[in-house]
């Protein structure tokens, strides 16, 4: 996927359940619409998306 991070074992960029928060989309519709990533897989992006903006490596 041109260097993207994806969810493990699927083709899905990471930046995708991004953009769909961003536009105002739940996870339960990202869930919904790309089926090969696990709610858990989908949580863990966004804890550590959290994480990293809390406590930037210095």
């Amino acid at each position: 996927m041109s260097g993207k991070p994806v969810f493990a074992g699927t083709r899905v960029p990471v930046d995708t359940l991004i953009g769909y928060i961003l536009d105002g989309n739940t996870l339960d519709e990202f869930l919904e619409d790309f089926p090969t990533v696990t709610r858990q897989d989908a949580v863990s992006v966004l804890e550590y998306a959290n994480e990293s903006l809390l406590h930037p490596a210095l």
